[in-house]
């Protein structure tokens, strides 16, 4: 196996964005608006040594959460947790577990700043190894790194925090 991630570290984008609290705020949310669309999805948790797992800092509103993404017409949900882990980081994984699926339309509801539209996003949240790879920046991320339970930054999209907390937890098969 030829890896390389450390824990504490990882890539820095060439440039920093400076997303003001206002486009997180205006991104995600709660509100169920008529003629929105569902979006299923996979997010990806991935440990590094000890109790770290590894977030994305994105690029599109400057907040951290999974790897991970939507489910492309034709995939399965294992293909695309490998893909978009692969795309967004230079690793490649295997698919280990499910922690839960997350539907709860609270923080849930995005609204995509490059397009306007609306969705509620319904994603799947696995566990995977690493199988080889190493730690990179795509053109989504700003940055990519391993965190601890204590080092979890404050800025983490909505969607993500419950199925984070439920990583750290242990969680397998959580309904929400």
């Amino acid at each position: 196996m030829n890896v390389n991630v450390m824990d504490g570290e990882g890539c820095f984008a060439r440039a920093n964005s400076s997303v003001t609290l206002n486009k997180v705020h205006t991104m995600y949310g709660s509100v169920v608006v008529q003629g929105m669309g569902v979006r299923v999805g996979v997010g990806v948790v991935i440990r590094g040594s000890g109790d770290a797992i590894l977030l994305e800092k994105r690029r599109d509103c400057g907040w951290w959460g999974l790897p991970g993404g939507k489910v492309e017409p034709g995939e399965s949900l294992v293909e695309a947790a490998v893909r978009e882990v692969r795309e967004e980081t230079g690793l490649a994984v295997e698919v280990t577990h499910l922690i839960g699926v997350y539907s709860d339309p609270r923080g849930r509801i995005v609204t995509y700043p490059d397009n306007g539209d609306v969705v509620q996003l319904i994603d799947v949240i696995v566990g995977a190894r690493v199988l080889s790879g190493s730690l990179l920046c795509s053109p989504e991320s700003e940055e990519v790194r391993f965190f601890t339970p204590a080092q979890l930054p404050e800025e983490i999209v909505p969607p993500a925090r419950q199925p984070i907390a439920d990583a750290f937890a242990g969680q397998r098969g959580a309904l929400r």
